[in-house]
């Protein structure tokens, strides 16, 4: 049977099974360890789908697990997916949690980023195996829990398994990702605000679409603040007593790898309390270091921008944590650039008075050469499949399992100019993009065997 027909004849059961694992609602969580209850359960299920599909199964104790085949002397290709997913948020549509199917698309948090991915490269390997391909070396389809806010999953992986030989994570673009950028996360700290209250924002790699914060009565030019955001077209609510003013500030959530893409409500209420009057050091402080940028441009930065790629800047989470304001940054930098060029520069530049930055993780950039074996392994995949042999692979800001385990990079399953609305409410994964991914992951698959 060729692929087309099994995946015709296997279609209701492919999507079921995504159903089942966008019920689990695995954001990171401390209800059990290592990543939540939830994130315990999803595992169960995913193994549960490989065994019964004809994988050897491990639990790597709750932290990852996997489902392998091949022959146990064989060679290691590894297939990273993730089952954890960001807050669902606001906005929905449908119930997010839900598997919601259009005829085209089908939506629910996950479906694209990375549960969809997983469903597919779990059925790749089932096709092969129900068409008995002899495999020459072990492929593992190994599932984490924490890609989202750390991939300690992976490192649990790695400290007990080792690394893989050749792979991929199925958590990125088509036709392939050779480059990824570094990494800096961190927050500002800020102890002389006059601001009452604030919070907003669901994790440091997401363009935050609201913001709330109280304020004194009479602090800021209420005409001034309104003006400024019909002039941007933000989106916002206040609420008066005489005690204090609510407001509330609405933009527009994207990835941290593209900022550009979204609205930062955090940065909007900020810089238009700063044109708006509000006399207070953590807005005035703002202003000057990071206002609307979203490339670093005020401490320079931008400057530092490569062949392949750029600097990003994302004010993730705002929050006040008793006499303290902490701003948490999603940073990300150049592909040829490393930590110890960028720290320095940020942690000087987002140092003034009482504002400090402090760093939390870095993570060196992932680069590979395009005559690498492995990556014309898999672009060869894509263009057997597809027949696109124009378009280039690329260079990203987001960050991947690829750097948290050797000879992988990130392979699909999103296509070039598809928007799934990932870390976004309604995110969605075409039923027929669905099916092309498995058709590419078991060319994939093959090329890597083969490679090795």
């Amino acid at each position: 049977m060729n692929i087309k027909e099994y995946i015709e004849k296997n279609r209701d059961n492919m999507l079921n099974d995504l159903a089942k694992l966008v019920a689990y609602n695995s954001v990171l969580s401390n209800d059990a360890a290592p990543f939540g209850k939830a994130n315990r359960d999803v595992l169960d299920e995913a193994l549960s789908m490989m065994g019964n599909s004809g994988l050897k199964t491990c639990n790597l104790d709750y932290y990852c697990g996997y489902g392998e085949i091949g022959p146990k002397d064989g060679k290691l290709i590894g297939i990273l997916a993730h089952l954890d997913i960001v807050p669902c948020g606001e906005g929905w549509k449908s119930d997010p949690l839900t598997l919601t199917n259009d005829g085209e698309k089908v939506y629910g948090r996950g479906v694209s980023d990375d549960k969809g991915p997983f469903i597919a490269s779990l059925y790749a390997l089932k096709y092969l195996l129900d068409e008995g391909y002899s495999f020459k070396n072990r492929v593992r389809l190994i599932a984490g829990c924490n890609e989202e806010t750390g991939s300690k999953c992976i490192e649990h992986y790695v400290e007990k398994e080792g690394h893989i030989d050749m792979g991929f994570t199925p958590d990125g673009e088509f036709p392939g990702i050779f480059a990824e950028k570094g990494m800096i996360g961190g927050k500002i700290v800020n102890q002389s605000s006059k601001i009452i209250n604030i919070s907003g924002g669901d994790a440091k790699n997401i363009v935050p679409k609201k913001v709330n914060v109280e304020l004194p009565v009479g602090s800021y030019d209420e005409s001034i603040l309104n003006e400024f955001f019909r002039d941007h077209d933000i989106e916002y609510n206040i609420i008066k007593s005489n005690e204090s003013i609510k407001l509330t500030v609405f933009g527009k959530a994207a990835h941290a790898s593209t900022p550009d893409l979204g609205v930062n409500a955090i940065s909007y209420l900020l810089e238009g309390l700063y044109v708006a009057g509000f006399n207070d050091e953590l807005v005035s402080y703002f202003h000057d270091k990071i206002g609307l940028s979203t490339h670093g441009e005020k401490l320079g930065l931008d400057k530092l921008s490569d062949e392949y790629s750029d600097f990003t800047m994302n004010v993730g989470i705002v929050k006040k944590v008793d006499s303290e304001i902490l701003i948490y940054l999603d940073n990300r930098f150049p592909v040829t650039r490393k930590v110890s060029e960028v720290e320095p520069l940020m942690t000087k530049g987002l140092k003034l008075g009482n504002n400090s930055f402090d760093v939390e993780s870095t993570i060196e950039p992932l680069f590979f050469s395009l005559d690498n074996p492995m990556i014309k392994a898999l672009r060869k995949a894509y263009i057997d499949v597809t027949g696109d042999n124009e378009t280039p692979m690329m260079a990203i800001g987001g960050g991947t399992y690829a750097k948290a385990i050797n000879n992988c990079i990130a392979f699909g399953g999103e296509f070039v100019g598809v928007d799934d609305h990932i870390h976004d409410a309604n995110e969605s994964l075409s039923i027929a993009n669905f099916e092309k991914q498995i058709m590419i992951y078991v060319e994939a698959i093959k090329n890597l065997d083969g490679e090795l």
